[in-house]
């Protein structure tokens, strides 16, 4: 089981280059902690740096000041090997665009979370086909992207995030490529996730992904302020 404290950002600063005059300061020092067993909902207008918080407390971006923890550890100074494990074993992603290999088959597809960290052994293949017909897409588990829905697509990216039971999840709007009844599937999905004992980090416009939240924040001016 996963210690309470899951995450604690701490100081995060994050800017950009602009064409002309000083950097574009997206993060102005922002602080996060996230237990486990907690749904947060980040909100905020386009272009307020939501995506770019998620990628640099995923790991998958650097902060040019401040600190990322899982648990205890400070983890935002490691080097690229050693991040790249730490997200195995911490995190799992659901992005908008889905982000499944065109080239797989949705089975293959959910076995990717697994592949470059425990490998893909009899007991994941299992899961994964368990996640797969939980969500309803059991049936389309040989079918590739191309042939799916865009609702069973983002389930299919749901399954792969969730394979290896991260203790965190990242879900960058998760519903906004879908229609308001595979969005609520999507939701809910996440919200029972939390239930269940993990932790999860949703940006999302829309006004009801907040429900059930047991954090709401608003990314205004590089700093989250809460609800």
């Amino acid at each position: 089981m996963p210690p309470e404290t899951v995450l604690t950002a701490r100081g995060l600063v994050k800017r950009f280059a602009a064409p002309a005059g000083a950097p574009i300061e997206v993060l102005a020092g922002v602080d996060l902690v996230v237990r486990r067993g907690e749904l947060v909902v980040i909100e905020g207008p386009s272009g307020s740096g939501k995506s770019t918080l998620l990628n640099v407390l995923g790991l998958l971006e650097d902060a040019d000041a401040g600190e990322v923890c899982f648990a205890d550890r400070p983890v935002s100074t490691l080097g690229r090997g050693a991040k790249s494990r730490e997200r195995g074993r911490w995190l799992g992603f659901v992005f908008q665009s889905f982000l499944l290999l065109p080239a797989l088959t949705a089975l293959e597809n959910v076995l990717l979370g697994a592949r470059y960290t425990t490998g893909v052994d009899a007991e994941r293949r299992r899961r994964a086909m368990a996640l797969l017909e939980r969500f309803g897409v059991g049936e389309r588990r040989d079918h590739h992207p191309a042939q799916l829905s865009g609702g069973e697509q983002q389930r299919v990216a749901f399954c792969r995030a969730v394979l290896n039971d991260p203790p965190l999840l990242l879900a960058d709007e998760p519903t906004g490529n879908l229609d308001d009844a595979n969005g609520e599937v999507i939701l809910e999905s996440l919200r029972a996730r939390a239930r269940e004992g993990g932790a999860v980090i949703v940006v999302s416009h829309r006004p009801d992904a907040a429900h059930g939240a047991h954090a709401v924040y608003t990314l205004a001016g590089g700093r989250l302020r809460p609800h």
